[in-house]
């Protein structure tokens, strides 16, 4: 044809003019491959490269008409990249425009859509498969869409990229070279928030928690890290990477890590890899591992395996809260060995863990009833446990804040119980005036109590005699028949103590039925009999100066819960 007439252009028309009917795609392929053929001969430089320069842009053109004639559906686009004899960079430039849209603010709506992007990843992976020359070129587009910031985009290319590239031996090894370098380039941004002057500080946007700026960088973090996430789910061993550089990650994407994890945890559940973690962490990722312990535990029962492994974690770390997932699921012995623990958590949190023992499995129901659980709380040595005596009554609150679990019925049975403790727990008393005060109805199980105290001697142990007598006072008229128990010495320190309780024990005592059964000592106590010898015979200064020493024994007792009243409240 004369230069005049550009016969490519006409011959560009022809091809396009009905492209599927009148076998554009051979005529396109002949074209091409004679013009591939020239520029191979090289007969010349010139003829060489006018063929070469001739064939990209007859082949361009044929592309971009392609993509723009047809629908994202339509498969002559990716059909023709395949076949042709070489791919031009202006071709590959399409494909990844294809690919990774967005970043160019003069294309339409169209080349945006998911349809062109599946397109595009479509060509890729064909081209993948069959040009090997062409493998790293695609590869490359490929992983660069995998970190697109449109979510749809990136998922798009996530999935192609985990499920069938990253199983290909040959460049599974680069795949996760790319996607580990993304993951390890969060660790060095600086979020927008801590970069911005003292004035934008200011702003609420900024400031706000859950703000523009926070939620940004969430974004941006997670458009990095998603492709070694689904990475994780094809090779489990990767995930150890995650919890060992959590510590370090800026707070934004610490959020969008706990926004993947259960996802991922739903998927690669209890693997080896995973269980390897939780027995032997690396440091500061304690907010991960709780969340894939709870993850791994919620409306499922754990396996064997798991327990086994949470159970390691706790004795490496002694951090209760570990045990919480899985603590429906111990057994009992166990819980009460870690019950001094569980007391000696924050209150919230041991009702938590109250809760979870109260409910227990399906298969074996709560794992400690709730009488077990007063008694456990109140076996517990203060002093020789290392816990604060203030934390074990905050338990003893806690429970008696659950009126319908911790019942009249379960007081009783749990009192009943203690009260046969050596020694005798140093809460006792707290706890039977705070059932009197809870269940009124009580009171005369309660004298019961206490009866079987004054036969154990209870001025013995000082802190004790302290809340009997205090007790007495609060159960008074039913405590007085208990008060009239005690020796002559111990009923005298009493009423020296407590003189309020004196009129009306000496009323109560001077009824006939009451006095004839009180020895003649209590009744001089009392002031209802006279003291026979006037100088105390042997035996009766030995009493005395049993009383005295109970009385100075008394005094300092009731100074010492007065100060432990004061440093727990």
């Amino acid at each position: 044809f004369p230069l005049e007439l550009d016969p490519w252009e006409l011959l560009k028309k022809h091809v396009l003019s009905d492209y599927v009917t009148k076998e554009g795609h051979e005529l396109t392929l002949g074209i091409l491959n004679r013009l591939y053929r020239e520029a191979e001969q090289d007969q010349d430089f010139l003829s060489s490269r006018t063929a070469t320069s001739v064939y990209e842009s007859f082949v361009l053109t044929i592309a971009e008409n392609l993509r723009d004639m047809f629908p994202a559906s339509d498969r002559s686009l990716g059909k023709l990249l395949c076949e042709m004899p070489y791919l031009p960079e202006g071709v590959l430039k399409l494909l990844e425009g294809l690919c990774s849209p967005g970043n160019n603010e003069k294309q339409d709506k169209d080349l945006q859509s998911g349809d062109r992007v599946t397109q595009g990843l479509s060509a890729v992976w064909n081209l993948i498969m069959l040009r090997p020359p062409n493998r790293d070129r695609c590869l490359d587009i490929a992983l660069q869409s995998s970190i697109n910031r449109l979510d749809e985009v990136r998922m798009k290319a996530i999935r192609l990229v985990a499920n069938k590239l990253f199983p290909m031996a040959s460049i599974s090894k680069r795949i996760e070279d790319f996607a580990n370098e993304k993951l390890n380039s969060v660790l060095e941004v600086i979020p927008a928030a801590e970069s911005a002057s003292g004035a934008e500080m200011a702003t609420p946007e900024v400031h706000q928690d859950g703000g523009l700026e926070n939620l940004s960088s969430v974004a941006d973090a997670l458009t990095l890290m998603s492709l070694y996430f689904a990475l994780c789910t094809k090779k489990h061993s990767l995930l150890r990477r995650v919890f060992e550089i959590y510590g370090s990650l800026p707070q934004a994407a610490k959020q969008a890590v706990h926004r993947q994890v259960p996802i991922l945890i739903r998927t690669i559940r209890s693997s080896p890899d995973l269980l390897g973690i939780i027995s032997d962490p690396p440091a500061d990722c304690r907010d991960l591992l709780m969340q894939v312990l709870q993850t791994l535990t919620d409306g499922a029962v754990p396996s064997q395996d798991l327990i086994s492994s949470i159970k390691n974690l706790y004795s490496k770390t002694k951090d209760t809260e570990f045990l919480f997932p899985v603590m429906a699921h111990l057994p009992k012995d166990e819980i009460l060995s870690v019950f001094p623990n569980i007391v000696n958590l924050p209150v919230d949190k041991f009702q938590v863990a109250l809760s979870r023992i109260l409910q227990g499995s399906p298969q074996h129901g709560p794992i400690l009833d709730p009488s077990e659980i007063l008694i456990a709380i109140h076996v517990i040595d203060p002093e020789k446990e290392g816990i604060p005596l203030k934390k074990v009554m905050d338990a003893c609150a806690a429970c008696f804040e659950q009126r319908t679990t911790f019942t009249q019925q379960v007081l009783a049975k749990a009192l009943n119980q203690l009260v046969e403790q050596i020694p005798l727990p140093l809460l006792f008393m707290r706890t039977v005036m705070q059932a009197i005060s809870a269940f009124p109805a009580l009171v005369d199980f309660v004298m019961e109590i206490m009866s079987r105290l004054v036969s154990k001697q209870i001025w013995k142990y000082p802190k004790l005699w302290v809340g009997f007598l205090k007790c007495a006072i609060l159960t008074k008229p039913q405590s007085y028949g208990v008060l009239l128990q005690l020796p002559a010495p111990q009923l005298e320190n009493a009423l020296n103590k407590n003189p309020v309780l004196k009129a009306p024990l000496v009323e109560h005592a001077s009824q006939p039925n009451v006095r004839s059964t009180l020895p003649r000592s209590s009744l001089v106590v009392l002031g209802l009999a006279e003291d026979q010898q006037q100088q105390p015979a042997p035996e009766a200064q030995s009493s005395q100066n049993q009383a005295a020493e109970t009385s100075s024994s008394a005094a300092e007792a009731t100074t010492e819960v007065t100060q432990e009243s004061s440093a727990a409240s």
